[in-house]
């Protein structure tokens, strides 16, 4: 069986990604600094987890394994006094350091990218691979630079593989509820209210965290021999849809359910409001093309669609029986949480933990 590595096992994405892994058979090794460790909504049987840094990890880490799984970094804006350089380098380098170990030690590197790198997109066009990017965010930013140097990596037996993802939603044992469904589902169930933090113009790609999963692993068993980064934009074309639309399928959905918009005085804004949209304006509006992956990657297929998904996501959530307290729970909310854990002075400015 296949012995696979994941870094960064204890979020949104590990913590379902690490469990359906085993159940499909490889033999699965977890690493994570522990930043969203305590936000768990459901009990889960969690692999045991290495408490290590990224930045720390090194070739006595990576021995004995045949394939690497990138997850660990930061999506969120910069915090406190810290620049975005401060936050985002780190996170480009260690990135590099494990894939330059994977490439001396012929281990396989799977890199999730995003589709956001795409950022304002330059044409009313669906977006592939080869498309001029524009990234509007440091996170995006961030993304293209990993892959640029993975590119330069790519060669002498190494083939990297960077799958962009579209904006991820669906459960897991430690959701996130700043993204877009998942937040507006949550809302709708906890509060009756479906609050948009934007005109709901933008466009994005949605891609069910289970379809995630399932290009990880078709990834892992295809291990491409060309010498080159592969890249894939993971999704399906027909999920392409404007935030708006999203917000008015989940309000179908809920019975009582309001769809208003986000004001200056709205009492549940400090969650929900986003520092990269301004005057009710997102820039950040790309539609995609996913040909590619369905073509190319051997297994792949995608099993959810946006409505089906949306469906089972506030079935689940009742299921877990969310509440309101749980809901605004800052665990669950990627920047409030590790802003608390800098402001409490629990990780420093290099984003360690104190000891």
């Amino acid at each position: 069986m296949k012995k696979v590595l994941i870094v960064g096992s204890q979020g949104y994405l590990g913590s379902k990604l690490s469990g359906y892994l085993r159940e499909n058979n490889f033999v699965v090794s977890c690493i994570d600094t522990g930043f969203f460790k305590e936000g768990v909504l459901y009990e889960f049987d969690e692999i045991h987890t290495l408490k290590k840094d990224a930045r720390l990890i090194d070739e006595a880490d990576i021995d004995g394994h045949d394939a690497v799984v990138m997850l660990a970094g930061i999506s969120n804006d910069p915090f406190g006094n810290l620049s975005a350089e401060k936050i985002y380098n780190p996170t480009r380098d260690y990135a590099i350091k494990i894939a330059q170990i994977c490439k001396r030690t012929n281990v396989q590197f799977i890199y999730p990218s995003s589709c956001s790198v795409y950022g304002a997109a330059l044409s009313d066009d669906y977006l592939t691979e080869t498309s001029d990017v524009n990234p509007q965010t440091p996170y995006s930013i961030n993304k293209i630079e990993v892959e640029n140097h993975l590119a330069k990596l790519a060669g002498d037996g190494f083939s990297p593989i960077a799958l962009r993802f579209g904006t991820v939603y669906g459960p897991s044992p430690r959701i996130r509820f700043d993204v877009v469904i998942n937040m507006l589902c949550g809302l709708a169930l906890t509060s009756n209210k479906i609050t948009l933090n934007s005109d709901g113009q933008a466009w994005r790609p949605h891609l069910h965290i289970d379809d995630v999963c399932n290009s990880v692993r078709c990834s892992l068993n295809w291990s491409p021999d060309n010498n080159q980064l592969n890249i894939f934009n993971v999704g399906n074309d027909e999920d392409n849809y404007k935030i708006l639309d999203i917000a008015e399928l989940i309000h179908n959905q809920v019975n009582g359910s309001e769809l208003n918009f986000l004001t200056l005085d709205n009492a549940d804004s400090e969650l929900i409001r986003d520092k990269k949209i301004q005057d009710g304006v997102d820039s950040r509006t790309y539609k995609v093309c996913f040909k590619k992956i369905h073509n190319t990657l051997p297994g792949y297929t995608s099993v959810w669609d946006v409505r089906k998904g949306i469906e089972d996501l506030l079935f689940r959530l009742q299921e877990a029986g969310l509440t309101s307290r749980e809901f605004n729970r800052k665990d669950f909310y990627r920047l409030q949480r590790i802003e608390y854990l800098h402001s409490s002075g629990q990780i420093n400015d290099e984003l360690y933990w104190v000891k």
